[in-house]
């Protein structure tokens, strides 16, 4: 599967963002999808996961009650909907499609090893 991330930004703190990751060229419903961030001189991280379904979501503690991952299968798209934004958020986003099932993935936290197909990656820069 094919993806494109797009939506990042230049924003103020307490600003919102949402991103958006389209598929195509697979089947999207069938991926546990997820959202990455790295930012500058650091390593990358995980940010948040959807099951195939979008039923069940799981985020990074950090990002916690602040973003909202979704996804709509019918659009083969993602979405990020990122709140109350902090410079700290000041990242390249990319969005992936796992490998693994969704209870594999949890084993015990999610990797960018479970994902084989990224996205580009789209700038989010969060100003104080």
């Amino acid at each position: 599967v094919q993806l494109q991330a797009s939506g990042g930004g230049l924003v103020q703190a307490g600003d919102s963002l949402r991103l958006s990751c389209a598929a195509s060229g697979g089947i999207f419903s069938n991926y546990v999808m997820g959202w990455f961030r790295q930012a500058p001189g650091k390593e990358r991280e995980f940010v948040a996961a959807i099951s195939m379904g979008g039923l069940n979501t799981y985020y990074a503690d950090s990002v916690k009650g602040r973003f909202t991952i979704s996804r709509d299968n019918a659009k083969n798209t993602m979405y990020l909907q990122m709140n109350s934004l902090k410079p700290e958020d000041t990242a390249v986003y990319y969005c992936a499609a796992a490998t693994v099932t969704w209870r594999r993935l949890l084993r015990p936290t999610p990797s960018g090893a479970d994902f084989g197909s990224w996205g580009q990656g789209t700038l989010v820069t969060v100003s104080s």
